[in-house]
């Protein structure tokens, strides 16, 4: 099920990048599959990847590109949900994979979409010639510059997609007292699943190192790569919000990855608010935890607390 859900991600990834080139920079359908041809000879190899790339490069009889003609609403039989309930009810972020079971619900409200695609207006990228791309005339971008980010970008979010499944695999072990060799889980998916790749070898080596890894993201190798792809990582996404091309899961995985290296989060906010309208206590920063208070924030409220629980 795990499995499946990451390769909701994947997909849903390699979505919107094709998006990204097709409708930010203007790429044709054989310079897209040029790109996911050399994407497959590097860090991204990959299934998914190989068989996007044959699918850009296929003409229908009539000589255009065949997946242009394929009507734009996902199917889905039901595992990438299951994984997020499951997600859910473990209280693990599977954020990337949500937002990909998220985005092929959308997609299925086509009539819906098309209606609403004549009320609103969508910014459009400013194409100046074959190498430049802004979305303000003022700030040019090189396309070959935007694709190597991109690039970076998808093998970065591709990572967190990762992470965040075996964080639902150790929190089942957990619950359910599995002693799960999370190295041979990596390399069986590697046998043959469809989001066998390259990069599974590579969590393999990072489980065989540490196998009570916390995340993936916390491994040197993949650190690295995380480290190096923020800014690339940061320029596609803020590019797609400019130019209204919607990327749930690249930016997701990016938020994810915020939160995830933050020191401190705006929750203490959150529980203060729990708090005032549900007297629901929260632990402070100055006292040891697991000592709980609650405060009559208006005065006019009672000392009484409910019960500390976490769901």
């Amino acid at each position: 099920m795990v499995d499946n859900g990451i390769e909701y991600g994947d997909m849903q990834l390699i979505c919107e990048t094709y998006d990204l080139l097709k409708n930010a920079i203007g790429l044709s359908h054989k310079e897209m599959g040029d790109v996911f041809d050399e994407w497959n000879r590097g860090a991204l190899d990959s299934y998914l990847i190989k068989i996007t790339r044959d699918i850009l490069r296929y003409e229908d009889t009539d000589g255009q590109p065949l997946v242009e003609k394929i009507l734009d609403t996902a199917g889905q039989k039901g595992t990438g949900k299951w994984t997020g309930i499951a997600a859910l009810e473990f209280g693990v972020p599977l954020t990337l994979i949500g937002e990909a079971v998220f985005s092929r619900c959308l997609s299925a409200a086509k009539d819906e979409r098309v209606r609403a695609s004549k009320i609103f207006s969508r910014p459009k990228a400013a194409l100046t010639d074959d190498k430049t791309v802004s979305s303000d005339k003022s700030d040019f971008v090189d396309k070959s510059v935007f694709i190597k980010d991109l690039e970076k970008t998808l093998y970065a979010a591709k990572i967190v997609s990762y992470a965040q499944g075996f964080l639902l695999l150790r929190e089942a072990a957990g619950e359910y007292n599995w002693n799960l060799d999370y190295g041979d889980i990596a390399l069986m998916w590697r046998g043959g699943c469809i989001i066998r790749s390259a990069f599974l070898g590579k969590i393999k080596e990072a489980f065989d190192k540490k196998p009570d890894l916390e995340n993936l993201l916390l491994d040197p190798f993949f650190a690295d790569v995380i480290e190096n792809a923020q800014d690339p990582w940061r320029r596609v996404v803020s590019a797609a919000v400019q130019n209204g091309i919607p990327v749930p899961s690249l930016a997701s995985a990016l938020a994810y990855f915020d939160a995830y290296r933050s020191e401190r989060l705006p929750a203490n906010l959150l529980q203060a608010q729990r708090d005032y309208f549900g007297a629901h206590t929260y632990e402070r920063i100055d006292r040891p935890r697991g000592e709980f208070f609650h405060t009559n924030w208006t005065g006019h409220g009672g000392t009484t607390s409910a019960s500390t629980y976490i769901v």
